[in-house]
């Protein structure tokens, strides 16, 4: 008889330098909605501050579950996985219909560049308070697409593929359906906690599910998912579409 996985044996982690993560100066312009090697003074020396004192304040750590089972109801537009029934949206629920596993996952930067960000702020240097936080969202975001990449491999050994990662708060998922995905890790998976409000600690903080499958694939994030008008990514991606249509 095949001996069943505990939580614990099917729980992967992964701590990341920052250097693992190559990020350059110009993706924090991108980011701050600048074009990449055009960003005005004083920006160019608060990046180079950033990047220099980020490596000393960051404890990047992410860390995912793989499920066997998974079922996605699109006329309801839920996910269940084990007790938890995710009322993940429409959006969501079709692009992972082809799904017959599913990883949810979690990644922080850890607290201490935001920490050293609101010290920066108290101090009253404003600018590299705020070039510190985009620096913090854009590790996070680095490293949950390179954990991302862990879970392909692991996706690939199996015969299968993975969808793109979802995240409550995203696609009319609710934010508050956090607790239903922290409910199926440890408390404290990966030093991150969740406020009642579902609010992640560290604040650089990403969690999601990823579907896995043999007719999975990545598609490429589509803004017109995303009713956030405010999402930096999205002011990235149209930005880019409006200029190449000039």
């Amino acid at each position: 008889m095949k001996k069943l996985k505990s939580v614990k044996d099917s729980l992967k982690t992964k701590n990341f330098s920052f250097s693992d993560l190559s990020i350059p100066a110009s993706e924090i312009e991108e980011l701050m909605g600048f074009e990449p090697g055009q960003s005005p003074e004083p920006f160019p020396d608060s990046i180079d501050q950033a990047l220099q004192l980020a490596p000393q304040f960051c404890h990047i750590c992410g860390g995912y579950r793989i499920f066997d089972s998974v079922a996605v109801d699109l006329q309801n537009e839920t996910i269940q996985i084990e007790n938890q029934k995710f009322y993940a949206g429409k959006t969501v629920a079709t692009q992972l219909k082809e799904a017959t596993k599913a990883a949810l996952f979690v990644c922080t930067a850890g607290a201490g560049i935001s920490n050293l960000a609101a010290k920066k702020a108290s101090e009253g240097n404003d600018m590299l308070a705020y070039v510190l936080d985009v620096t913090g969202s854009l590790i996070v975001e680095k490293a949950a697409a390179k954990l991302h990449e862990k879970i392909r491999a692991e996706a690939i050994s199996f015969g299968m593929d993975i969808t793109d990662a979802f995240s409550p708060g995203y696609c009319n998922w609710s934010v508050a359906e956090q607790h239903k995905l922290f409910s199926l890790f440890p408390t404290g998976f990966c030093g991150i906690s969740l406020s009642e409000s579902s609010l992640m600690h560290p604040i650089k903080s990403i969690s999601g599910i990823t579907g896995i499958g043999t007719d999975c694939q990545q598609k490429g994030y589509q803004c017109n998912w995303c009713n956030d008008s405010q999402c930096i990514y999205g002011k990235i991606r149209r930005r880019k579409k409006a200029k190449k249509n000039l």
